[in-house]
């Protein structure tokens, strides 16, 4: 048995060399006296792996051993890096394409469970009453406890017409709550739209894929056809948006200045730092702006609300947004091998904000329910369904940029009395808030009350 496993280790060792020496080249050539260490550790992984291999109560393959250690290098870093396989890679790209199959939910994990960012509008998800916030605790009757985050998505997506059994627990809500959901081919309906009176269009972005965008731009052209060329004013709804494509975010923030930086990103090596600008042409033509974000607006809506919010085109009303402010990159692996998906990059507003585990703050606070203040007065821990109450989140980033920001924006002084007029929190007895009922929205409500304050008395900007 000793020679047997003496065997199996160098073999392994071996093995273990000729699958991660090559990105360990660059560390060890580094002259920081970390070789010898560095040699150690890759031995340490041969040898757990040539134990596991020989003595593992069954018999398990080479490469499940070998993905299972990528994916515990990766999601040991932060919460959205990741090891994507052939079948996972495939399916992001379908799922960045705008089409894919399953629940219609977005999830990350917190305290060993998977914990819901947002269902997405029109879905399965959506239609059984996934809420922000909800954890899902057994996926079929199976703990989702231990389990990783690409193994519950996995597990949620399926073909059409199958269903899963979601057990749930709630904030408030003392019992656990049984779901059964039908899969379904998810076509979300990313962008929608409609008008509000005569005169005030909203358009909802739920989600930046490949076709964002191109949708908005659609849906302001029909708003303006709507409306008979009488547009005044715009809502752009951003809550529960857990963010998707930078280049979308950028297009879209692009859509609606002049001038001006979007957005930069700062990685570890400082000539990686890349910043974006916008080009000529806003296509509401300075019509007053609200954008809507709550606790589920997350990643690339946080860079359109911050982008907006700096340059002042836009108020934001609403509660803080999620916080995610990592860029993630993803990188195929040769050899039919998928690609991991590792963050590269912390990203900044114009005015040099990192938002990252902090969020957007709104220029105008309102609460989507009572039970919002209550609960927030009552329990401390409300908070944690950001990012910065993600087990291994990134720090929020406070050391001082390299290049001083491009915008310092200019205080926001809504007009007399404006403020006054929006009422912080619904009165008793408002109707539950669903997002498909305008007249639930509370939110929504004051946004509508905020924009025509604007539309009839833009707001003055401080003199810089």
């Amino acid at each position: 048995m000793k020679l047997k496993l003496r065997t199996a280790t160098a073999l392994a060792g071996a093995f273990a060399a000729g699958i991660l020496a090559g990105p360990f080249v660059g560390a060890i050539a580094q002259p920081d006296g970390g070789r010898a260490e560095t040699y150690r550790l890759l031995q340490l992984f041969g040898d757990v792996f040539a134990r596991v291999r020989a003595e593992y109560v069954e018999p398990v393959q080479d490469r499940d051993l070998v993905e299972n250690a990528i994916n515990g290098m990766l999601t040991g870093l932060d919460p959205h890096s990741a090891y994507l396989n052939p079948r996972n890679f495939r399916d992001m790209q379908v799922q960045t394409r705008g089409e894919f199959g399953g629940l219609g939910i977005e999830v990350t994990q917190e305290g060993g469970y998977i914990r819901v960012i947002s269902p997405i509008d029109e879905t399965p998800a959506a239609r059984a009453g996934i809420r922000p916030g909800d954890n899902i605790t057994h996926l079929n009757g199976n703990s989702t406890q231990g389990m990783t985050l690409q193994e519950a998505v996995d597990t949620m997506r399926g073909e059409r017409g199958t269903s899963l059994r979601l057990t749930i627990r709630r904030e408030n809500t003392p019992t656990a709550i049984e779901l059964t959901i039908v899969r379904d081919v998810i076509r979300p309906q990313i962008v929608r739209f409609r008008m509000e009176g005569n005169d005030i269009g909203y358009i909802r972005v739920t989600s930046f894929n490949e076709q964002t965008e191109a949708n908005v731009r659609r849906a302001l052209s029909t708003l303006r056809q709507q409306a008979g060329n009488n547009l005044r004013g715009l809502i752009l709804d951003l809550r529960n948006n857990p963010g998707g494509l930078l280049d979308q975010a950028v297009q879209v923030t692009d859509s609606f200045l002049d001038q001006g930086e979007i957005v930069s990103t700062r990685a570890r090596r400082s000539e990686d730092a890349q910043r974006w600008n916008a080009r000529s042409g806003d296509i509401a033509n300075g019509l007053p702006m609200v954008v809507l974000v709550n606790g589920g607006s997350a990643s690339a809506s946080e860079i359109v609300a911050g982008a907006l919010q700096d340059h002042r085109r836009a108020v934001i009303l609403g509660v803080r947004s999620f916080g995610k402010g990592s860029v993630q990159t993803v990188m195929p692996l040769g050899g039919n091998n998928g690609a991991i998906r590792i963050t590269t990059a912390r990203y900044y507003t114009p005015s040099g904000r990192s938002i990252q585990a902090t969020g957007i703050e709104p220029d105008v606070e309102v609460l989507a329910s009572r039970a919002a203040t209550t609960t927030a007065e009552a329990n401390p821990q409300r908070e944690r369904d950001r990012e910065s109450n993600l087990r291994r989140a990134l720090r929020a980033e406070t050391t001082t940029p390299a290049t001083p920001p491009t915008v310092q924006p200019a205080p926001l002084n809504l007009p007399a009395g404006l403020a006054d007029r929006i009422q912080r929190e619904p009165p008793e007895g408002f109707p539950t808030l669903d997002l498909t009922r305008p007249e639930t929205d509370f939110q929504l409500q004051q946004g509508l009350v905020l924009v025509r304050g604007l539309v009839a008395n833009p707001p003055r900007r401080a003199q810089r």
